[in-house]
């Protein structure tokens, strides 16, 4: 039987490792595409191309990296921590998705599954389902909502399979420390203060191996449109912390109240599961 041939993009980065680990175990072929110097070795791949920059090439380059690929999982998107939420280059992200697309129909692509966020949808007190209503206020995420809608139209008419999941708070292997629990045991552990907001907002917070798991399972699955990745419980920023600093019994550590919420952080955050079969 000829196999799944799989391209991906930011194969390199936080979620893109543990995609790249679970489809290795899998019996599928793996084509990368990554900037140069980031020629990490992966496990059952098939072939590496060099880009410095994936959003500034033509529809034509997609067109030939895409030649006999049957699936492409696009994880690539500018995310900087503190940087990435109010940032101009989502919008070449965009544009450049644009092109990618383009390219991926024209060389014959079956499937595509793209990356958005929790944070497309609008606020509310109840769990989010792919059904929920948007509302995106970053440009981050008005970036990824406007990619959905023009990918969804796109390959819809051009009869390619798309899927678009969407992530909730995830942690773990590989995660930046300038996020909030490298954050918290890096500092907790080192015996420093840490200022917090009152902690009251809930989250859900999914290990990052298992999303890697889910969107591996799902490129090879025939589930299409929107997709929550998450854990489908919520967990207080307040009760998260302390569990972290009884690791290192240092609750005392903890400032609660210290910081303002940001007004595009909402007090709950907590995604439903969306049904399908592995």
């Amino acid at each position: 039987m000829k196999k799944n041939k799989i391209l991906i993009t930011g194969a390199t980065g936080f979620v893109g490792k543990q995609v790249v680990k679970h489809l290795s175990t899998l019996d599928v072929e793996i084509h990368l595409i990554v900037r140069k110097g980031k020629e990490t070795f992966f496990n059952n791949v098939q072939s590496i191309t060099i880009s410095q920059n994936i959003f500034e090439e033509s529809s034509a380059w997609w067109a030939e990296k895409c030649k006999n690929i049957d699936t492409v999982i696009h994880l690539a998107w500018y995310a900087e921590p503190g940087k990435y939420l109010d940032s101009p280059i989502n919008e070449q992200c965009y544009e450049g998705t644009t092109d990618m697309a383009q390219g991926a129909v024209n060389a014959g692509v079956k499937r595509f599954i793209g990356i958005g966020t929790c944070f497309e949808y609008q606020f509310s007190e109840s769990p989010l389902d792919i059904s929920s209503p948007l509302d995106p206020q970053t440009l981050y995420a008005k970036a990824k909502f406007k990619t959905f809608n023009y990918l969804n139209k796109f390959f819809n008419e051009n009869n390619v399979e798309f899927l678009w999941c969407r992530l909730f708070y995830l942690f773990g292997e590989g995660e930046d420390e300038r996020r909030l629990i490298p954050f918290l045991r890096k500092n907790i552990a080192a015996g420093k203060e840490v200022e917090l907001t009152s902690g009251d907002k809930v989250k859900d917070y999914l290990n990052i191996k298992e999303a890697g798991k889910i969107i591996a399972n799902l490129a090879i699955n025939k589930h299409i449109g929107a997709y929550n990745v998450c854990s489908g419980k919520g967990i207080t920023i307040k009760s998260l912390a302390e569990n972290i600093a009884d690791e290192y019994n240092g609750r005392s550590l903890l400032k609660f109240g210290k910081l303002e919420r940001k007004s595009y952080d909402p007090p709950y955050i907590v995604g439903k599961k969306t049904d399908t079969k592995f």
